[in-house]
Order: C-alpha cells, then structure tokens, then sequence
C-alpha cells in the first residue's frame, strides 16, 4: 500500500491590516432611515403610474373606433329623365311668294329687303299698253250689242215697216214687169223674132222678181210681228258675254298693278325695273315677322317617342341671354330621306324681334328613361374607383352595393343594380368616408 508522499507546506497568508472603526452617532442613522423610505415610496409611485399607461392601449385597442352616425332613406321606384339636346333653325310660319298674275314689262318695284308691307300696298307696277288696248275693244262691242238689244226690246218701229211695205210693192212691181216681158217675148218667139235663148232669160228676171217679192213680204211680216222672245233672250246673252269680256279686260288691266296680299317683311327681290317677267313670274317674297316657327332635327334612334305637348327648352347660339320654356307643336308623319331625321316643330307665340327667321336655335327635350330603377337624391351615392356605390345597413354595419346610373338630373339622380329593391333602406348621408363593413349607428 503505496503511502502519499507529504506536500510542501504553503507560506502564511499576510493578515490584512485591521482599522477599529468608529461607531456612527444616533444622528446619523436617523437621516439614512428617512433617506432609504423616500427612495421606496418614490420607486412604487412611479412603478404604479407606468403601470397604469401600459395597461390602457390594450383596453382601448379591445373597444376599436366608435360607430358612425348614418341617415337612412327608403328606395322609391322610378324612372330617371335624360336630356336629349336637339338642333334646328327658325322659320317663319307664314311665307308668301309675291307673282305678277299678268305678262309684262316692270315699270317699277316698290320695295326693297327689309320693308314692312301691308295688306293693299303697291308692290311693282307693270306696262299697260296691251292691256288698256284689249279694255278699249271689250268695251265698244258691250256697246254695240246693247244697242241691238234696245232696239229688240222697244221693237219694230213705224218707219221700218212703212219702208217694208214700199220694197214689197216695189218687188210686186218688178215682178210683173218681167212677166208682161216674159208674154211679149214669147209671142215674139213664135213669130220667129227672137230665139230660145232670150225666152229662157225672160222667164229667168221673172223667177228672179218673184224671190224678191217673197223676201220683201217676209221682211214686212217680221216687221210687223216684231221680235220674238227668243231672240230677246240670245240678244241678252250676247250682252252679258260682252260685260264679262269687259271685266276680264278691266282684270288684266288692273293685274299690271301688283299689290301684297299679306302682311309681312320683304324677305328677297327676284326682279328688277325693265325685266319682262311671265305670267305666275316671282318678283318678291314675304315672310311673317310676328308669327315663327321652330323645327328641330329628331335623331333616328328617338322616332316614336316624341309627341305634341312635350315641355321643350328654346336656346339660341346668336341671342345668348335668350331662352323660351315652349311645348312641341307636331311631329312631322315622315323622315327626310338624307338625314333620315324627322322635323319636330314648336310654335312661338311672342318671339323677340331678334330672332329671325333663318337663325339656327337648340331645344332642350327631358325624356324618361327606358331602363326602370330608382330615383334617389345624389347624397345617397359615393364614387370610388370610378364606381358608383350606395350603402345599406346589415347588423350595425355598413354594406356596399356597386349601383349603374342611369340619368343624373342634377340633384336626383336615377340608378339601377339587381341587389336593390324597392322600399329597402340605404345611407342617406353619412356615406362620406363609409367603409364596407364599419360600425355604424342610424340616427334619425
């Protein structure tokens, strides 16, 4: 058994050198006791304020962002109007083209463009020549046919049937001369004087005389007789052919005079003094400067929809403090065939008299919507990312609903979307801002 074999022995720590101390007064110990209980209450103090601000975040974060405050309103059904803007020109609604009724040459025109003319008023004036011409022959045979119609009436007189009665006695006479010469001639005949041929001519002047006879005591007959109420009549009938051709002479002639028939403003001149102008030829035009008419150009696509009585908006590019609330006249049955557009034309009871005709003009229709939905105030929706949205409240919170819309009139607005119906209550205001999802609390 091996022994351990014995270790050097270690040197002697050198012993620390030892101060008394010296023992602390009463004092003293009083002053550290009151120092060390202000550094423990200020340590719990501060432990318990530190302590109370880390526990309120999570509190707060618990509770999250109060509900918003919302206004409901209930959908009503309707139609939403669009506005169809439509263009067209003023017209008079009265035009009258001014002809000269009768051929001639154009002695004068009277008016200019501009003119304001009335009724009666001298327009031009034509030659006459030919005219007072044809007057003047119309005229002598109404005269003469009047004077063989007073002698029919008042009839045959005494020294007419006095002259008669000689030429009858006359021709009696004649008559038997050329037979006392016929007896001689034929005695002479057959004693060989004379020959065939001067019997033949003998008994020729006495077949003559007696047709004169005849018609002289025809004539005497008729004389005495006096004229029968037929020829009285065709004499009348005769007279009033006479006074006709007269008054169509006196027509013509006063037809060289061209005069307005109408009351209007002379709108173009087509002739000028020394022009020959035809039969019907134009010579001005006239137009109503009180009485005009609007006709505006209807799109194809709104054929059908447009009726009279329509309330219509008047806006003119020329007279731009001008506006007239009017309603459509009529509709015109039938499509221009170019534009395939149809006229609508409104009336103007009181146009201004800067408004002419020929001015180009707007008008301004409000047409309902095809499209059914609901007719809602424009606080009701909220555009985000170039969507319309409107919101509803499910549980206290908020629910969006992307809507279409279908006519903005300006404070309401008409909108369409399959997840709305009528009645159901949506955010009225309060929709700024909404989140789909957040709190919400509906206020009355």
């Amino acid at each position: 058994m091996d022994t351990p074999s014995p270790q050097p022995p270690m040197p002697p720590e050198p012993m620390p050198a030892v101060t008394q101390p010296r023992s602390p007064s009463k004092k003293t110990w009083l002053w550290a006791l009151l120092a060390l209980l202000i550094t423990t209450g200020g340590i719990f103090l501060w432990r318990s304020i530190s302590g109370s601000q880390t526990e309120a975040p999570p509190a707060n974060a618990q509770q999250g962002p109060p509900p918003r405050p919302v206004e409901l309103v209930q959908l009503s059904a309707g139609r939403g109007l669009r506005t169809v803007e439509l263009v067209g020109q003023v017209q008079s609604s009265e035009q009258a083209t001014v002809r000269a009724q009768t051929a001639g040459v154009l002695q004068d025109v009277r008016v200019q463009p501009g003119d304001r003319v009335e009724p009666g008023m001298t327009i031009a004036i034509l030659d006459d020549a030919d005219q007072q011409l044809a007057l003047a022959e119309a005229e002598a045979r109404l005269a003469e046919e009047r004077s063989n119609l007073a002698r029919l009436e008042v009839g045959t007189r005494r020294e007419i049937i006095a002259q008669r009665q000689a030429e009858v006695r006359s021709a009696k006479a004649r008559e038997r001369e050329a037979q006392d010469n016929l007896t001689r001639i034929q005695d002479l005949v057959k004693q060989g004087a004379f020959s065939e041929r001067q019997l033949v001519e003998a008994r020729t002047a006495v077949d003559d005389t007696q047709g004169t006879r005849l018609q002289a005591e025809a004539e005497l007959a008729e004389a005495q007789a006096g004229p029968i109420p037929e020829e009285i009549a065709a004499q009348r009938a005769n007279v009033a052919a006479a006074t006709a051709a007269v008054n169509q002479a006196q027509l013509a002639l006063d037809r060289t005079v061209v005069r307005a028939a109408t009351q209007g403003i002379v709108q173009s001149r087509t002739a000028s003094v020394g022009d020959y102008v035809q039969n019907a030829g134009e010579i001005v035009t006239l137009v109503a400067g009180d009485r005009l008419e609007v006709f505006l150009e209807l799109p194809e696509d709104l054929s059908g929809r447009i009726s009279p009585g329509l309330p219509i908006t008047l806006t003119a590019r020329a007279l731009p403090q001008w506006q007239e609330r009017a309603t459509v006249t009529g509709v015109a049955p039938a499509a221009d065939s170019t534009s395939r557009r149809q006229l609508v034309r409104v009336r103007l009871d009181n146009p201004p008299t800067t408004l002419v005709s020929g001015m180009a003009i707007a008008g301004s229709l409000q047409l309902p919507s095809n499209t059914p939905g609901f007719v809602v105030s424009r606080d009701a929706l909220t555009m985000r990312n170039e969507q319309w949205l409107v919101f509803t409240v499910e549980n206290d919170k908020a629910k969006q609903i992307p809507v279409e819309v279908v006519a903005d009139m300006g404070e309401e607005m008409a909108i369409t979307s399959p997840e709305l119906r009528a009645g159901q209550a949506i955010v009225l205001k309060g929709g700024d801002g909404l989140r789909d999802g957040a709190a919400v609390k509906v206020v009355e």
